[in-house]
């Protein structure tokens, strides 16, 4: 007979998953009779080097052959704790640790509890919504691109869905990215109809500011849209376009460097008074460090164009955060809806709180998301363990670990087991408000698109990813798992974010060749269909929008849970075996290779299917 608790069971804790301060908390354990057990107590740790905190139990009934012992609890204090159990028992004390969903004596992992602000909120109108990212040069394209002022040189193509340049500048002898294709916001403003046929309730973009490369991650000026995209009339009647098709849009800030060639650094000389390249005079000198001025400096990951900045220095607060015209208050006016922060775990948490805490003070149902690649709760970063949650600096991430757990399962390299445990882990570790507002992709622009990497990894240099293309049989495979993939994308809480172009067809290898132009007039039909009715589904139910997640079965090639709500529950399956799914239902939402069968469905093969309970 073993030891009984599981954290994510309502039988043994509840609330499931993160407390807020002062909130209660009750612990239950079963422990076998035969331990005759006098004595068990909860140890509480934190890694601030405070002192643990213990709580007893308390003797709570008999059940069979056990006995239960149980514990309420409350932390005032907001933090990230870790805990275990001492149990004294007729053979002596011995500790009790985590392992898989059990427990294990004297051996294995801590079990995790994050305390969050009483008052930590998230907008409720990003909840649930599906997400759609756009990487503007390559979306669409409307109209006269305006080169006034553009900064060169640059390359305007006109062959639009051509292949993006991926070889050295042969002056320069090094990649420039300064190949572009025109994409604007007249362009995505004409395309928001179509945006608005997918349920796309949200629009991220990629970076918009004056830069010299097509990623815009140089940035050049915070303040000013890159002239080809178009003026801030363009960026205004874009927002209020999407606003009233009740789509909000948020954009890509880039707080942690900016471009060698911009108005703040201008290692170019391109745009003379007041930047870096005067010295220590100008008023921007400060927000970088120089091992020698000019030419030594703090860069990111190695770049020399891009010179890091000193997020906390003052005048760079005021400008990014404070100032009445601050680099927020510039775009929020202008209508945006929010920011996605790159690389937040290079941002100090100061700055984001700052951040945090002006946007909501500017438009308080403004979304701010970080970029975090692995688990945000507990991640740690330049040895710094970050409070994203526990200080209620973000409210919501981007969602990598399920992104790969869904990868693994749908290329055959989990059972479902792993996909289950991710689910459940960042479920459990997450705030709800944050989990229902985790931005979920399955490609990105630093990623590979979802189609190739369903096939395979291709790796190979630049040369060899720039040629592959998947052949009918290898396409026809993406797609079947494709369906899949994207059927958890959806089902699964937070904002599924739909790359641009994944929802047509879209193949590519890793950056460049993931970042080619929408194929507007060749989009693959089935693909596209298949997006409107996982739109459609979403946006119908409360359950998928804003319901909780208890994942019932993982493995053998399947994985099914629940979504649910105090008025509806849905059950949601991907079956990858060769074995029929038996599951109970009253009526199918949306499936695939699932068929009524008295009173469930049997989902076969390759199948999947959501059902109303």
């Amino acid at each position: 007979m073993r030891i009984l608790f599981d954290s994510r069971d309502p039988a043994y804790k509840t609330p499931f998953g993160v407390l807020a301060e002062g909130q209660s908390c009750t612990l239950r354990m079963r422990l076998p009779r035969e331990l005759e057990t006098r004595f068990v107590q909860l140890v509480l740790e934190r890694e601030d080097g405070s002192p643990a905190q213990e709580f007893p139990f308390c003797w709570a009934g008999g059940e069979g052959d056990y006995d239960v012992f149980k514990c309420d609890f409350a932390l005032e204090a907001r933090g990230l704790y870790f805990y275990w159990f001492r149990v004294t028992g007729k053979t002596g004390p011995f500790r009790l640790f985590r392992q898989g969903g059990g427990t294990n004596m004297e051996a294995g992992d801590r079990w995790q509890l994050s305390v969050i602000p009483e008052d930590f909120r998230v907008p409720r109108e990003f909840q649930g919504r599906v997400m759609y990212q756009i990487f503007p040069d390559r979306f669409a394209r409307e109209g006269k691109v305006d080169l006034t002022g553009k900064l060169e040189p640059y390359v305007l193509r006109e062959d639009w869905g051509g292949q993006p340049e991926y070889r050295p500048d042969p002056v320069a002898g090094e990649i420039l990215c300064n190949d572009f294709f025109g994409g604007n916001f007249r362009g995505i403003q004409s395309r928001l109809p179509y945006l608005h046929s997918l349920g796309v309730g949200v629009i991220y973009l990629n970076p918009i500011g004056m830069a010299y490369s097509n990623h815009r991650y140089d940035t050049a000026d915070y303040k000013r849209p890159d002239p080809m995209l178009g003026t801030e009339e363009d960026f205004r009647a874009l927002c209020d376009a999407a606003h009233r098709l009740g789509m909000k849009l948020i954009l890509d800030g880039v707080y942690s460097h900016t471009g060698a060639n911009s108005v703040y650094f201008d290692r170019n000389r391109v745009f003379g008074s007041g930047a870096v390249s005067l010295g220590e005079a100008s008023p921007y000198y400060s927000w970088y460090s120089f091992r020698r001025w000019p030419d030594k400096y703090d860069c990111w990951w190695g770049f020399a164009t891009l010179p890091n900045v000193n997020e906390l220095d003052e005048g760079y607060l005021d400008y990014i955060i404070r100032d009445q015209d601050s680099v927020i208050a510039h775009w929020l006016a202008m209508g945006a809806d929010g920011f996605r922060l790159d690389v937040a775990d290079e941002l100090p948490d100061e700055f984001i709180r700052r951040f945090k805490l002006r946007l909501r003070e500017l438009k308080p149902d403004a979304l701010l998301l970080g970029e975090v690649w692995e688990d945000a709760s507990n991640k740690t970063a330049y040895s710094v363990r970050r409070r994203y949650f526990t200080d209620g600096e973000l409210d919501s991430v981007m969602n990598y670990p399920w992104r790969s757990a869904i990868i693994a399962f749908l290329r055959s390299q989990d059972d479902g087991t792993a996909l289950g445990e991710a689910i459940m882990t960042i479920a459990e570790n997450y705030p709800p408000q944050v989990l229902q507002t985790l931005m979920n992709p399955l490609s990105t622009h630093d990623t590979p698109r979802i189609l190739t990497t369903l096939v395979g990894d291709f790796q190979g240099d630049r040369d060899y990813q720039a040629k592959v293309r998947l052949s009918y049989e290898q396409r026809e495979f993406a797609f079947q798992r494709l369906r899949m993939a994207a059927f958890l994308q959806y089902t699964l809480p937070g904002c599924p974010c739909v790359y641009y172009g994944d929802e047509a067809g879209m193949e590519g290898c890793k950056d460049p060749f993931n970042r080619g132009c929408f194929p507007w007039g060749r989009e693959d039909r089935r693909f596209v269909d298949f997006y409107r009715a996982l739109g459609h589904l979403k946006n119908r139910s409360d359950a998928l929008q804003t319901g909780a997640v208890r994942v019932t079965r993982a493995g053998e090639g399947k994985i099914v849970f629940l979504r649910q709500t105090e008025k509806q529950t849905v059950l949601c399956c991907v079956n990858r075996t060769g074995e029929p799914l038996r599951v109970a239902g009253r009526a199918s939402l949306l499936s695939q290779n699932a068929y009524r069968e008295g009173e469930g469905f049997v989902v076969h093969p390759d199948g999947f299917g959501c059902f109303t309970l």
